[in-house]
């Protein structure tokens, strides 16, 4: 049989089984050798370790440590929901996901939904630790839903992180039309005065040092609380600052 022969065959080759089985199967097979795996594995845990760690960033709250400092304290079966935006990335590459059904995240982008899923995470789990993270701009999407919060004691820690912008599309107006600002600057409620309007607790939090003692006080509530994690705005991304990004998008107009 020719060899193009053989790889179409094993295209269309169906496996009836259901996916545990196949999985334990496959794990008793011993992996093909493959010449640098080791060293490629190796390499690879090398360039994470270094990505983890803190560079700087303006302002008086640096999300690394914060982000940091949630990896190590929340307990392995802690529920960590998030809408969409450059805030998220802080936990997406910086929190580890130690078991399954830990994370709520949308796809495609869609904004708004970290606030309506933690409260029903809370619903189906009232006995593990919910931490909604959010952005302003998508906290202000659902946060109503705060009042859901509260009307069912569910005692979701929801953090805001305010820029005061739309930061992921001001991201992009920055790097293709830069200077050209349109419809992404946000004029923000006080979030924490809100949240106590609701019934819940609230803080601000405009220091990093301020917001570990925050959130054990948020974890010691019986019901919902909200922590205001206000950040310098131009800490638009976890590798570049708002200014950098224009300057990018001027020498690239000028090319």
């Amino acid at each position: 049989m020719r060899k193009s022969s053989a790889v179409s065959i094993s295209r269309r080759l169906a496996i009836a089984a259901t996916p545990g089985a196949f999985l334990a199967a496959l794990a008793g097979e011993a992996l093909p050798a493959a010449a640098g795996r080791r060293e490629a594995l190796i390499s690879a845990r090398v360039d994470y370790e270094a990505w983890q760690k803190p560079r700087p960033v303006p302002g008086d709250v640096d999300l690394w440590q914060v982000a940091q400092w949630l990896d190590a304290h929340l307990p392995d079966d802690a529920i960590v929901t998030n809408g969409a935006g450059n805030y998220s990335t802080w936990m997406h590459r910086l929190f580890r996901y130690r078991s399954f059904r830990t994370q709520l995240a949308p796809y495609s982008g869609a904004m708004g939904y970290g606030v309506p899923s933690a409260v029903a995470a809370k619903v189906v789990h009232p006995g593990r630790v919910v931490v909604s993270w959010n952005g302003d701009g998508c906290f202000l999407m659902n946060g109503q839903e705060l009042a859901t919060a509260v009307q069912y004691d569910l005692a979701v820690i929801f953090v805001v992180i305010d820029n005061g912008m739309y930061g992921t599309i001001r991201m992009h107006q920055e790097k293709n039309y830069p200077g050209r600002v349109s419809g992404t600057d946000l004029r923000n409620p006080d979030f924490a005065a809100l949240a106590r309007a609701y019934g819940a607790a609230g803080e601000t939090v405009v220091r990093t040092a301020e917001f570990a003692p925050a959130f054990e006080r948020a974890q010691a509530a019986t019901g919902p609380s909200l922590i205001h994690v206000r950040i310098d705005p131009q800490a638009l991304t976890m590798s570049t600052t708002l200014d950098d990004l224009r300057a990018q998008g001027e020498r690239t107009a000028r090319k």
